[in-house]
């Protein structure tokens, strides 16, 4: 047989496998890895494992020298605010001089600036900039990308961001997966009146349904925000309606998201710093996944992270995310959130590495489809310009990203890959 594309000569071709549930607990610690490696590819998929010395004897059309580098699944991004209008640089200043962001928020700052410039933004703005970040993430290696909507708040914005995201999945060559949050903050004029934003929200669900405009509910349970209660209402209505469940829970007060996350059965529940002993117990005899976003809690100045080493210990399974936005956390560089994770969820390599991928995908759903390398597995991987999987985390703040191939095409090189 003549494959479509050899790449051999891999110093280490880490193998986490598809599987129909989340690796959880000590499971995460085990990730397979096949040294002095090749790998061969058809008609987008993986074809064929096995050593460099075997590939000797394999042929074909292109043959790529991995050049004993690292070889793993392309990387999942499971939480993040792709599309979005405007910037808010202006509000660091005062954020080092100490102001609340109450105060930044009531001088028309934080998200309602977003929320602001989103309105103000074309369809065709909106791609043209979320595209920017879309080619900076592949750049680190990201096949495969959750983005949300929420800077909207009104129907007209939040389906605009919902059809950009549809226009990017067919613009780019990697996976998305497309999440409705309308309810990601309490809009002027509906203080006290949450309950009639979030059934203004829940009314949108059937349009976004029939124009199958997303995948996904979540919504912003924290104190300040929107109650259990109200959430669970409205996740409830999503559910009923066709629609996976995710939900921003415990980021700043343990109310309970996290256990409400479970009892819903939702896909992943997110942030999750103040999340509760007894909703990390629930977390660990449930298959939703633990997205965390340290690298939310860095850029905020914060000292208190997620427990993702106390998380994995009790048996949850966790994925890590960017957390991708204009006002807490601004980096597209997933390698970086790989970093913290070491540094402060001290988590190992090895569950730092099967958190962006196979856990990764269950959070968004894609566990059957990416995430994972074997064969018959969609060949989505990236060569890696380090010499074992342990040195990236260990080597933090810049891309080491070589070549990044999504169904077996090259998609983004390295200007100095050689």
């Amino acid at each position: 047989m003549i494959y479509d594309l050899l790449v051999t000569n891999i110093g280490q071709l880490l193998l986490p496998k598809r599987s129909p549930k989340p690796l959880k607990g000590k499971e995460m610690a085990h990730l397979p890895i096949l040294k002095c490696a090749a790998m061969a590819v058809s008609d987008g998929r993986v074809a064929w494992i096995g050593s460099a010395s075997e590939a000797v004897h394999v042929e074909a059309k292109l043959k790529i020298d991995a050049k004993q580098r690292v070889v793993s699944p392309g990387l999942v991004d499971p939480h993040t605010h792709l599309v979005f209008g405007g910037s808010r640089e202006n509000e660091l200043p005062l954020k080092q001089a100490g102001v609340p962001y109450l105060d930044i928020l009531a001088g028309g700052g934080g998200i309602l600036a977003t929320v602001n410039s989103t309105r103000l933004a074309s369809e065709e703005e909106l791609i043209n900039k979320a595209s920017f970040h879309v080619e900076r993430m592949v750049s680190h290696g990201v096949t495969a990308i959750e983005a949300k909507s929420g800077y909207g708040l009104e129907r007209d914005t939040e389906l605009k961001q919902l059809r950009v995201i549809k226009a990017l999945n067919k613009k780019y060559p990697i996976h998305f997966v497309s999440t409705f949050l309308g309810p990601h903050a309490i809009p002027p004029g509906f203080r006290g009146k949450e309950h009639m934003f979030i059934k203004e929200m829940a009314v949108l669900l059937d349009e976004i349904r029939t124009e199958n405009l997303a995948d996904y509910a979540d919504i912003f349970c924290e104190t300040g925000v929107f109650t259990v209660e109200q959430s669970r209402r409205y996740l409830r209505e999503a559910k009923t309606k066709g629609f996976g469940l995710k939900i921003h829970a415990d980021e700043i007060n343990p109310l309970g998201g996290t256990e409400l996350a479970v009892e819903l059965e939702a896909a992943s529940a997110d942030h999750l710093v103040a999340a509760s002993d007894k909703g990390i117990r629930s977390l660990a005899e449930s298959n939703t996944v633990a997205v965390l976003l340290p690298g939310t809690t860095f850029y905020l100045g914060k000292e208190l992270y997620a427990r993702g080493r106390y998380m994995i210990d009790s048996g949850a399974a966790v994925a890590l995310a960017t957390d991708f936005n204009p006002g807490s956390c601004v980096t597209e560089n997933i390698q970086f959130i790989m970093s913290l994770a070491g540094l402060r969820l001290k988590m190992t390599p090895e569950e730092i590495w099967n958190a962006v991928t196979v856990n990764a995908a269950h959070a968004i759903g894609k566990g059957d489809e990416v995430g994972g390398l074997e064969i018959g597995s969609q060949a989505d991987f990236v060569i890696w310009n380090i010499p074992n999987y342990q040195y990236l985390p260990y080597h933090f703040g810049v891309n080491h990203a070589a070549i990044v191939y999504c169904e077996g095409k090259r998609i983004w090189e390295c200007a100095s890959y050689g």
